[in-house]
């Protein structure tokens, strides 16, 4: 026997082996991307729900009025209202999409009182 039929198929293996290593990685990337695209999505979401919230305060209507408008754009974001403190003039909100693992996100609104006099 020479040495060369010793080798013969190791190619094969190593190039097995590269398949399921780059398998693995792509496999990975996807994952990370989708739990960066949740991450925006709960961000985008708790803005917004933010923005609702401190709506319904300059416009006089109340707390819970405030919690129901930011409960309704979280939820018509894709997102869950998890926390809403919503007094005064201003807005806090902690929301949560579900996805690979969930994300949340937390955004405050205020409204600006020279602005209420003012009506900017």
């Amino acid at each position: 026997m020479n040495a060369r039929s010793d080798e013969r198929g190791s190619m094969t293996i190593l190039m097995m082996a590269l398949l399921v290593v780059a398998f693995v990685l792509v496999l990975g990337a996807g994952r990370l991307g989708e739990a960066v695209v949740a991450r925006a999505r709960a961000q985008v979401a708790a803005d917004a729900a933010a923005l609702a919230a401190a709506d319904q305060l300059a416009l006089g209507r109340g707390d819970r009025a405030a919690r129901r408008a930011a409960s309704h754009t979280a939820g018509a974001n894709g997102a869950r209202l998890i926390r809403c403190e919503c007094s005064g003039l201003a807005a806090e909100v902690d929301v949560e999409v579900d996805s690979v693992r969930t994300a949340r996100a937390r955004a405050r609104a205020e409204v600006r009182a020279d602005c209420l006099a003012a009506g900017c």
